[in-house]
């Protein structure tokens, strides 16, 4: 899937499959059977079937490509590029500076706040998915930790300790 295009076909795959559908128009006339088209344009049966059903209810435009599936964004393309930014000046930037992990909900509020257009956490979900941003999970790590004792101490401690004796021992 391509998030960056939400997913689906692009719009040079939507008018190949067009092309596809209109020449079997011509094979429906000539008195071909569904399993032949579909063998012939290497695609199922049904499919061929339900074109030859909306071809003879709407004629040849019935077979035209409609666009892209699934919702419309409702945001401009100069607003998802204003989006698209965001994330990297980081949640303290928006107000969230005790915790400083994006969650959808904040990029919702943030939403909300930049372009007054509401989005439900799913729907977040999907747009930064079509923006190309996927969900990460932070490692936890203490905020007292010392990482040049830590180091220390696999330099200088860790190795004494040796291996753990075996406690099984074939008879």
């Amino acid at each position: 899937m391509r998030y960056a295009e939400s997913g689906g076909l692009t719009a040079v795959d939507r008018a190949r499959r067009e092309v596809l559908r209109l020449e079997a128009v011509s094979l429906f006339e000539a008195g071909w059977l569904d399993a032949e088209i579909g063998r012939s344009f290497r695609v199922s049966r049904m499919s061929v079937n339900r074109w030859r059903r909306a071809w003879k209810q709407g004629g040849t435009a019935a077979l035209a490509s409609r666009g892209a599936g699934g919702m419309r964004c409702r945001l401009t393309d100069d607003q998802l590029a204003c989006l698209q930014v965001e994330p990297a000046k980081g949640s303290a930037a928006h107000g969230w500076s005790e915790d400083q992990r994006w969650t959808l909900a904040r990029i919702a509020t943030v939403i909300a706040e930049l372009f007054t257009v509401s989005y439900t956490v799913a729907g977040v979900d999907v747009l930064m998915h079509r923006l190309g941003w996927s969900v990460q999970v932070p490692t936890r790590r203490a905020t007292e930790r010392d990482e040049a004792e830590i180091a220390r101490w696999e330099a200088q401690v860790w190795p004494s300790v040796g291996r753990r004796s075996a406690t099984w021992a074939p008879g």
